[in-house]
């Protein structure tokens, strides 16, 4: 267990000998301004360093790679375990996301995933899916994150308990409203029912990407067992409860779901859900043979689906310069060969800072490949 895996009460027992202060310069070193225990400074050296010893090692930073002149980091956090973690700051001029893990891999094994090929090796703790929003809160310096996204490594639905918990902390702790987090999630019934009975007021984006049974099942195989009637239905549910707009996912597969038959047939769907489609650009996967859409294809598709009565939005391509698809990085760290030990280049120059090449996903005793 790390530091960041202690709700309140644990942080208050481990500070029991000291003023009832002491707690919120802590919580609020870690989770407000993103340092390492070591590093707030607001508590005295002795404290840091009995804190240190009384809690589990912290996520050390494996490679960071940038794009977009800065406006896009994508970090992979190493596990005490040798877990591999991807996390993405994307800063907006108006907002600034993190993208955060659920799993270390997935089992979900969508075709056009990176990380869905690589399999998958665990779940994440409620605390290393927070100290992922530290890390970037790290990186980011000034500047609050605002959003966090749960579209990174894994299923957040199959790791609900964890997914549900580090909400409610992001709130508590951190300070950012659910009505700024996103949960993606391919369609995971139990765990749609479960964020429902919470009834907290995030956003639901259900990984669509294909409008019948069929040719969901080809790309997303957890097809075959929840359906799109019944994942649309847990959807439904899901929105009459809480109020909240559902949103389909769609990334677009050139030649695969990309058709006018494909933009009627998903028509229909989000017209009856009341739900808004967000379009989402293919970045190239290795190991997938398909290639994304083309600009004019996207377009072409988007003015479709608007004049058949949809609304919706185009997902703003971040980190083509770099492994910009879920799970790239990670893999990128497994398989490079002859990088400098201190810095070298990334895909088509990008830049990979402190790379870890030694490291295999799927090491150590709780690996485990689906």
């Amino acid at each position: 267990m790390s530091i960041y895996d202690l709700e309140p009460d644990a942080l208050a027992a481990l500070l029991a000998d000291e003023p009832a202060w002491r707690i919120e310069q802590l919580r609020h070193g870690l989770y407000r301004e993103g340092r390492p225990l070591e590093e707030i400074s607001t508590l005295p050296r002795t404290l840091r360093a009995r804190l240190r010893a009384a809690v589990g090692p912290d996520l050390e930073l494996a490679a960071k790679q940038v794009a977009d002149e800065g406006r896009t980091v994508k970090l992979a956090l190493r596990a005490p375990d040798g877990a591999l973690i991807e996390t993405v700051l994307m800063r907006y001029d108006d907002r600034t996301s993190v993208c955060v893990s659920s799993q270390a891999g997935c089992a979900m094994g969508c075709r056009f995933c990176t990380t869905g090929q690589a399999g998958f090796i665990r779940h994440l703790r409620v605390g290393e899916i927070l100290e992922q929003v530290a890390w970037a809160q790290r990186v980011q310096g000034t500047g609050r994150i605002s959003h966090v996204v749960f579209m990174g490594m894994g299923e957040p639905l199959a790791n609900a308990r964890a997914v549900v918990e580090a909400i409610g902390r992001l709130r508590s702790d951190v300070g950012i409203s659910p009505r700024r987090i996103t949960v993606s999630t391919v369609g995971i019934v139990p765990g749609i029912h479960r964020l429902r009975t919470t009834r907290l007021p995030v956003t639901l984006a259900i990984s669509l990407h294909a409008a019948n049974d069929a040719l969901r099942s080809e790309l997303v195989p957890m097809n075959r067992r929840y359906p799109i009637e019944a994942v649309l239905e847990a959807g439904a549910n899901w929105s009459r409860a809480t109020g909240r707009r559902l949103t389909l996912e769609w990334a677009l597969i050139a030649g695969v779901n990309d058709r006018h038959r494909d933009a009627v047939e998903l028509a229909a769907r989000a017209r009856s859900l009341g739900a808004h489609v967000n379009l989402i650009p293919l970045n190239p996967t290795p190991g997938y043979p398909m290639v994304g859409t083309d600009e004019a294809g996207v377009r072409r598709f988007a003015r479709q689906l608007r004049e058949l009565g949809v609304n919706v939005t185009v997902r703003d391509t971040r980190g083509r310069d770099i492994d910009a698809a879920c799970g790239q990085l990670a893999t990128s760290l497994v398989v490079a060969q002859g990088i400098d030990e201190h810095e070298g280049l990334g895909r088509r120059g990008a830049r990979l800072v402190s790379p870890v090449g030694s490291l295999k996903l799927g090491e150590g005793p709780s690996a485990q490949v689906g």
